[in-house]
């Protein structure tokens, strides 16, 4: 369960960005959208697989990056 209290002198309107930003970081509608229909085992294994492969790429060119900060800095 998520809780945002009032802060002294906090607007509504920054409490509102705040438990924003908080069922953001926790996934809260990321996991909302995924329940709201149903997903075959085939699918969610298809869908699992992609972001595995997403992830990978993105370490991938952050390797890639970080060899070439390395190359040129002992120039």
């Amino acid at each position: 369960m998520i809780r945002v209290t009032l802060r002294s002198g906090e607007s509504p309107e920054k409490l509102l960005q705040r438990f924003k930003r908080t069922v953001a970081k926790e996934g809260l509608l990321k996991e909302i959208k995924k329940r709201s229909y149903y997903e075959k085992p085939s699918e969610a294994r298809r869908r699992r697989a992609r972001e595995q492969e997403k992830l990978l790429r993105k370490k991938e060119r952050k390797q890639v990056v970080k060899d070439q900060r390395r190359k040129t800095r002992r120039r």
